[in-house]
């Protein structure tokens, strides 16, 4: 799903590079590093990259939602928005264990401090509302500063 979101976004910019990209999400979240590709290539293309939150955005879905361009970040009105730290599991030998364990660490950071800088929450409030799974409703994430507008028509959107 994520390598055809990059294609997309892609040929869109292709397409016209001064025409906006609109991401429209409702998603459960995934994996991190899938996400971040994502993530990536919207910071990537010319074009600005709205997002709009149908049904829900969760984990990664609500990183994707918050990263979306200033002033350009919607939910309809019974959107849910949830963030929590990174999820995973870990085996094999004590040292690979540490070794994940420290990417894991270094994840949980880098997520924060990229959802912090798309907020203007600190950091210090990001870590400590991620640490266990925080839902939102649309109006909640729009003060919290997950998205910009709660809209009901796509007639809002600007």
């Amino acid at each position: 799903m994520a390598n055809f979101i990059i294609a997309q976004m892609l040929f869109l910019e292709a397409q016209d590079p001064d025409k906006p990209i609109w991401m429209y999400i409702n998603s459960p979240g995934g994996s991190v590093t899938a996400g971040m590709a994502i993530y990536d290539t919207m910071q990537f293309v010319g074009p600005e990259v709205g997002t709009i939150c149908m049904g829900l955005g969760a984990s990664m879905g609500q990183f994707l939602l918050c990263a979306g361009a200033q002033g350009k970040r919607y939910a309809l009105p019974h959107a849910r928005i949830m963030m929590h730290q990174p999820l995973g599991g870990v085996r094999g030998q004590a040292s690979d264990i540490a070794i994940q364990a420290e990417q894991m660490a270094y994840t949980k950071k880098m997520l924060q401090e990229r959802i912090a800088g798309h907020t203007g929450q600190s950091v210090e409030t990001i870590e400590a509302d991620s640490d266990r799974d925080r839902w939102f409703t649309a109006e909640e994430a729009r003060d919290y500063g997950i998205i910009d507008k709660v809209i009901v028509r796509r007639g809002e959107m600007h």
